[in-house]
């Protein structure tokens, strides 16, 4: 398939509104496609390129965009994806220049509509409402196999080129056979807000709580001495976490994949702002001084696969028990079963005053839904709190002037893929954070105003508030009353970012709390 193809079907997606018709339109493509082609075809329609690191930024980009566009089309998808390959392999002296004369000389054999898919391709800003759930129900379209195989299939592998592959070669049976692998990260289970330990108990009834800490998700994988962790984001985080490290040596398994959390505590057991936490995951690290500075804890609360064996089918009691053979109680999360509103109550009462944001709620029959947002677990906190995407920031004034400040808030859209602003705000920001949040806003500029700088949708940022407004000023026709910052979420991508539907959850009962 060529580029050109690709292009002008990215272009229809992005002007199609209904999800059914953006999923045809898609499954099209991946289905026309030559067999070696397709998942490279599903992946380039996702936003996304096979190669994690390009180093190429949008100042680079554009100049190279600059060349003249080519009158006909010639590259095809798998020559594209060996000239970004040459483009990664690059390293060393020298290497910068020749990134630039190559990515202009990839430029100059596409057409006008060839680039401009390629620089926001590249620059992570196609923005046709085809995220990865509409790709994975496109696949399942074109390949004829049930979507459910399909989602499955990533959220375990992560790799969309080789579950689209396996899907025409193998249906369902081959997507089956995907299955947990050490050493290959699978997309964390998350969960659904509740409005209160009653809701929850209602929801699920007889269920496990467990304190919810404000620390950063990890994923332990062992074989032998071998361990390595990695974050929410699937990233590797090993080197910047050698109290989790040398724990998971101790455990009896040889073979483990374990989910938890870490974070940082003053010396009275309190937890630090999740700020703190996250310094230890900063990108030049002298490593053995932080530790001494600022060690994490490390509690676990889920047991994925022992020796061989995956768990994931087996359900939130199963798991448990054999986490709890595996793993000392002190490195365990704080656990309560129960279907009494009044204990559930006193265990909330307590994870707050220990300083934690609240409770999480289990259902006890559920599997690990892994990548899924489900009713199986729920989350209750004290306070609302979203995970946003910043889009845009307004220059300050007064003490902020010179400073990014009032920032525009967005949730995504499930059906559509797209960021709907909910609101603004600049409260909560310390000076601190005002610079370098200017700093990281400016890096990611895409145009600006007199008065306000534009983003690529790339930060993320857990806002509290006090409920969900209806207001007609926003395109969700909702916004967020007293709207503040707790601060940014680095462990977070744009695409894990909190939902719509979630927004319209918290309204419905913030309308009901009015009545």
């Amino acid at each position: 398939m060529r580029l050109a193809q690709l292009a002008a079907q990215s272009a229809k997606v992005a002007d199609t509104g209904r999800r059914n018709n953006k999923v045809a339109l898609l499954a099209a493509c991946i289905r026309e496609a030559e067999p070696e082609q397709r998942g490279l075809v599903a992946l380039y329609l996702s936003g996304s390129v096979k190669q994690p690191r390009l180093n190429m930024g949008q100042k680079l980009v554009l100049s190279a965009r600059t060349e003249p566009p080519a009158a006909l089309p010639s590259l095809t998808v798998l020559e594209l994806d060996s000239r970004l390959d040459a483009l990664a392999a690059l390293a060393g002296k020298g290497s910068a220049t020749q990134r630039t004369l190559q990515l202009r000389g990839l430029f100059g054999v596409c057409t006008l509509e060839e680039q401009d898919f390629l620089v926001r391709l590249l620059l992570g800003e196609l923005r046709q409402g085809a995220l990865e759930s509409l790709i994975i129900d496109a696949i399942a379209s074109a390949a004829e196999v049930p979507r459910q195989a399909v989602r499955r299939a990533q959220m375990l592998s992560s790799e969309l080129t080789q579950v689209c592959a396996v899907a025409f070669a193998a249906g369902e049976a081959g997507l089956a056979a995907i299955a947990l692998r050490l050493f290959r990260p699978i997309q964390p289970m998350l969960a659904e807000p509740a409005a209160d330990v009653e809701g929850a108990i209602t929801q699920l009834g007889r269920a496990a709580f467990e304190y919810k800490l404000d620390g950063a998700r990890v994923q332990v994988h062992k074989q032998g001495d071998e361990v390595r962790v990695y974050s929410r984001a699937l990233n590797e985080v090993t080197a910047a976490l050698p109290e989790l490290v040398a724990l998971t040596r101790t455990l009896p398994a040889d073979q483990l994949v374990l989910d938890g959390e870490v974070i940082a505590l003053r010396a009275d057991g309190t937890p630090l702002p999740f700020q703190e936490t996250m310094r230890r995951f900063g990108r030049k690290l002298d490593v053995a001084s932080l530790q001494a500075e600022l060690p994490l804890a490390s509690y676990l609360f889920d047991c994925l696969f022992v020796d061989g064996q995956s768990l994931l089918d087996q359900n939130t009691t199963e798991r448990h028990e054999r986490l709890c053979s595996l793993v000392p109680a002190v490195n365990r999360m704080q656990r309560l079963i129960t279907d009494d509103l009044a204990t559930a109550d006193t265990f909330l009462a307590r994870a707050l005053a220990e300083g934690h944001e609240g409770l999480m709620a289990k259902a006890l029959d559920a599997p690990y839904f892994a990548g899924s947002r489900g009713a199986s677990w729920l989350k209750i906190k004290q306070a609302h709190t979203l995970d946003l995407v910043v889009l845009a920031a307004e220059w300050g004034s007064g003490r902020r002037v010179g400073f990014l400040s009032n920032l525009h808030l967005a949730a995504r859209d499930e059906q559509t893929g797209e960021l709907v602003m909910l609101g603004k705000t600049f409260k909560g920001l310390t000076d601190e954070l005002l610079r370098w949040q200017t700093e990281a806003l400016l890096a990611l500029e895409t145009s600006r105003d007199a008065y306000t700088v534009y983003v690529k949708p790339e930060l993320v940022i857990e806002i509290m508030f006090n409920d969900v407004q209806t207001s007609p000023h926003y395109p969700g026709g909702m916004a967020l009353r007293f709207a503040r910052v707790k601060g940014y979420r680095s462990d977070k991508l744009a695409s894990q970012a909190d939902t719509l539907a979630q927004v319209r959850a918290i309204h419905t009962v913030s309308q009901g709390s009015d009545r």
